[in-house]
């Protein structure tokens, strides 16, 4: 799909459905197979039929309706509903849709190229909780702190609207119009403007596996949205395979490219791509990959996809059978690094050891499959789903050792793939991030009852007493108290240190960034990362367990090149991270002290005369 719809001569639409202003009025488009007639009912009574076509759509132009106008879908002349390409709910998922008129927002990014595919640091930001207030507006005030740390891609969880006051956003059911609860499309608009001015790219979490329950009226206007040919952990399979499948791809694929187009967005994140059920020729995520793209144009643009499997197929050109995707989350990367700050192996975390061997592995390659590492791989400690699961939604540094912390943070920011925070981790916020939804009181209940049978995988929280202490997903405290206390960030220096110094260090090329990174493990509790390129040598050596002697005579991946020695240039250790200081033999790469991080570079005899690195 790319360029204008052309429905007749006389109708050219930069979408194929939903309302869209236009000089003579306000245009609208709707797959509505099911009713035999579908009229538009505006706020002020006023009512404008709309003609059926031979292909199951509804359209025709209302003449005197203008942006700002309030309007339902009345199907048979009986039930109103929102349209399901509502570009704005003011009042909610079961109240009026709202005309909005992109082309009003005065846009300031004209020079922005886009986002490149290496080179980021992401961060993970929920709009509601990343600051008290839980605007658009708050959050663009908060986005010169978050570059000053050293960050260049967000990640924003889903905002299509949801009923309730506050959610995680997964259970959307207007997905093309932001959840009132933020603001206004035009703040969202304000928010990625003023990202790009700052140097930021801006990508949105989408989700095209299902749709939330309440307030999801497609099933009003065609059956054939959903198919019982597959099965799905949230129930029946969205249609994109198959006889009459066509419009229901044309939807999606329209979203993706609205987001690009309306918003200015670089690009998507695809949520849990594992469960998308497609037979297709071209698979509906391989054809919204391509639809980013095109609509991208000469900007550069992201697809990242959340796939359980972590399939290398997602990754590889289309040219070779693939999806054409840019990277995936890296799952195996985190759940390594958990086990080993924490010695859990509970739930789906029991597969994992915590070693060095299979962190060492984990931080240059997928664990599985030996598919690719850098760019390709998204690692991170913490995210939105593995926090929610902690005892009490804690973070890791309330989970582990300062010293393990640090020395595991080091290996993100150091290593290769493309690192990605989540909201607070920059500053160690005190807040959980717990699991919240605001739904009416039957669905509630069973909200509950599926999140406490979800979390008893693990064996510690399956203890009647721990059920017991989980939170109310809809208790408005929930909500409340996973929001960030952002002056934590001008108290907690050392940990916004850290991570502002790693990133630093990461473009400045000390980190290992490029191809042709090796690992090993050096103990149980010991790794060791090394680049050798342009006659450079860097090492990074990570320590989980106690004080290693380092061997004066090294062999293999310890090896300084041959007339050099290594030179700590940097240490996690340092005292203005809150460590404990770095040892005299450490500086010189003759030990390794225990819980901690360390990163070398090879120095020649003449260097190390003139002084140090």
């Amino acid at each position: 799909m790319s360029g204008n719809l052309q429905l007749s001569p006389a109708v050219a639409r930069r979408l194929p459905i939903g309302a869209e202003v236009r000089p003579d009025g306000v245009h609208f488009r709707v797959w509505a197979p099911r009713p035999a007639g579908l009229d538009v009912v505006f706020g002020d009574g006023r009512v404008v039929p709309l003609a059926r076509q031979p292909d199951g759509y509804f359209e025709g132009l209302a003449p005197d309706a203008t942006a700002g106008a309030l309007y339902r879908l009345r199907l048979d002349g009986k039930l109103a509903v929102p349209d399901p390409a509502s570009r704005f709910q003011p009042q909610g998922p079961h109240g009026p849709s709202e005309v909005i008129d992109p082309t009003t927002f005065r846009w300031t990014d004209a020079d922005w190229r886009g986002a490149a595919r290496d080179g980021h640091v992401g961060y993970e930001m929920h709009i509601g909780t990343f600051t008290r207030e839980g605007t658009w507006e708050a959050a663009t005030a908060l986005l010169p702190a978050l570059v000053e740390v050293g960050v260049t891609l967000l990640e924003v969880m889903p905002v299509g609207d949801f009923p309730g006051q506050f959610g995680w956003g997964y259970d959307g059911v207007n997905l093309f119009a932001p959840t009132r609860l933020y603001g206004r499309p035009d703040d969202f608009r304000a928010f990625v403007d003023r990202a790009h001015a700052l140097g930021l790219g801006v990508l949105l979490d989408v989700v095209y596996n299902h749709l939330g329950p309440d307030g999801n009226y497609l099933r009003e206007f065609s059956d054939g949205y959903f198919t019982d040919r597959y099965a799905t952990p949230w129930g029946r399979s969205l249609h994109f395979d198959g006889e009459g499948s066509g419009p229901v791809r044309e939807f999606f694929l329209s979203n993706a490219a609205y987001w690009m187009d309306e918003y200015h967005l670089d690009g998507l994140r695809l949520d849990a791509t594992h469960t998308v059920n497609d037979a297709s020729d071209e698979h509906i995520l391989a054809a919204v990959a391509r639809v980013v793209r095109e609509r991208a144009g000469r900007r550069g643009a992201l697809v990242i996809a959340e796939d359980e499997p972590q399939r290398t197929a997602l990754l590889a050109p289309v040219s070779a059978q693939g999806w054409g995707m840019d990277a995936i989350w890296h799952d195996d990367f985190h759940h390594s690094a958990q086990v080993a700050a924490t010695g859990r192996r509970e739930g789906y975390l029991a597969r994992f050891s915590g070693t060095a061997a299979e962190l060492a592995l984990a931080a240059v390659h997928f664990a599985e499959e030996g598919g690719r590492g850098h760019p390709g791989l998204v690692n991170f400690l913490q995210n939105h789903d593995q926090i929610s699961v902690a005892p009490g939604g804690r973070r890791l540094h309330q989970l582990t050792s300062p010293g393990r912390l640090r020395a595991l943070t080091s290996l993100l920011l150091l290593a290769p793939g493309t690192p990605m925070l989540f909201q607070g981790d920059e500053f160690a916020a005190s807040a959980p991030f717990l699991y919240f939804a605001d739904h009416e009181e039957s669905l509630a209940r069973l909200v509950r009852e599926g999140r406490a049978a979800y979390l008893a995988q693990f064996a510690s929280l399956a203890d009647p007493a721990a059920q017991a202490l989980i939170s109310d997903p809809s208790d408005p405290q929930t909500f409340a108290r996973s929001q960030l206390d952002n002056a934590e960030r001008e108290r907690n220096t050392e940990a916004v240190g850290l991570h502002r110094d790693l990133i630093a260090l990461r473009r400045s090329g000390a980190g290992l960034t490029r191809p042709r990174v090796v690992s090993a493990a050096l103990t149980e509790h010991a790794l060791a990362l090394r680049a050798d390129v342009g006659g450079r040598a860097t090492l990074l050596l990570v320590n989980l367990g106690a004080d290693l002697p380092l061997p004066s005579n090294p062999e293999g991946i310890l090896a300084a090149p041959v007339g050099a020695a290594w030179s700590a240039r940097w240490s996690s250790d340092a005292v203005e991270y809150g460590g404990p200081g770095v040892p005299e033999a450490a500086r010189r790469g003759a030990l390794l002290p225990g819980e901690s991080a360390v990163l070398l570079a090879a120095q020649s005899a003449v260097a190390r005369r003139s002084g140090p690195v």
